[in-house]
This record gives structure tokens, C-alpha cells and sequence, in this order.
């Protein structure tokens, strides 16, 4: 079997700002906001609007601030489209939610699919470290439209024909 690299992308969608203003509001400082895709096979797979994809390099999410390099996989690019097509339904715009079911888990979600092991884990850790901080209880009372369309053009999984567009 062909072995692929596999890399995690790393992007603060905030960029910059929770490191400068997270003291002021949660009373503590956060790097940053993660957001992840997994690189494999020439694409950056991510979650939003549903399980996306799009050539390496040409999300809306501008560079990363970091790709880590997480390993080779022997997986074949049709059998990991169909473990996208399975776990598909568990990631929805409906299903997401930005503290507990976001892009983040389901970038550790597919990388240990292809290489055996997970993300980093301060990216993992970070809403529990907001939530922790002394005024992150006030984040779940604040009205935040986490469904928002994420929708960034990148292709889905096309249920009718079982198989990536």
C-alpha cells in the first residue's frame, strides 16, 4: 500500500485577537481559537456545514499558523472516503456545536482514523480552559448562532450517489 502523509492544519480564528483581549473577558489569557482540517491525499478535510473538503491550501481560513506533521497512513483514498461517508451523519451544521462537537473533534476523530493517534491536545482542551477560566460559565448564556451556514464551498458528501462530489 502507498503511504500518505497526513498533516494537521492549525488556524486561530481569531487571528490574533483572543491572545490580546481574552485577559480582559475570561480573565485569563487563550492562545488563540482553534480551527483544524486533516491534509491527506492533496485535500484539507474539515468540519463545517457538514464534513467538507477542498485542495490543500484554498480554504477560507487564509495559512495556517501551523501545520503539525501527524504521520504517514496506508489507508487508500476510496476506503477513507467511505469512513467519511459513515461518520458523516454525526456531523452536521445541526450536530455542531462550538464547545463540545466542532471542527476540532472531528479533526482528532479522523486522525486517528489514518494514523492512529489524535490531535494535539491544548487545541482539544481549549473549551475547558475557557469554560474553566473565571468568566467562562457566562459564554453558555450568551446567545451564540454556532449554526451558522458554515457552508465554504468545500464538497460533501453526496449521500444520493454514496460517494464525495
Amino acid at each position: 500500500q502507498e503511504a500518505h502523509k497526513v498533516t494537521l492544519n492549525v488556524y486561530d480564528l481569531s487571528r490574533g485577537l483572543a491572545r490580546q483581549l481574552s485577559a480582559s473577558f475570561l480573565g485569563k489569557v487563550i492562545e488563540g481559537v482553534w480551527h483544524t482540517g486533516i491534509v491527506v491525499y492533496g485535500n484539507e478535510y474539515f468540519f463545517g456545514g457538514g464534513i467538507q473538503h477542498l485542495p490543500a491550501g484554498t480554504t477560507p481560513y487564509g495559512a495556517p499558523l501551523r501545520t503539525v506533521e501527524l504521520g504517514e497512513t496506508h489507508v487508500p483514498k476510496d476506503v477513507f472516503e467511505m469512513y467519511l461517508e459513515e461518520i458523516s451523519p454525526r456531523y452536521t451544521a445541526e450536530s455542531y456545536n462550538l464547545l463540545a462537537h466542532n471542527c476540532n473533534n472531528f479533526s482528532n476523530e479522523v486522525a486517528q482514523f489514518l494514523v492512529g493517534k489524535g490531535i494535539l491536545n491544548y487545541i482539544l482542551e481549549l473549551p475547558n480552559e475557557v469554560m474553566n477560566s473565571p468568566m467562562g460559565g457566562l459564554i453558555t448564556v450568551i446567545p451564540v448562532d454556532d449554526k451558522q451556514n458554515m457552508d465554504f464551498g468545500g464538497r460533501r458528501a453526496n449521500k444520493r450517489r454514496g460517494q464525495f462530489s
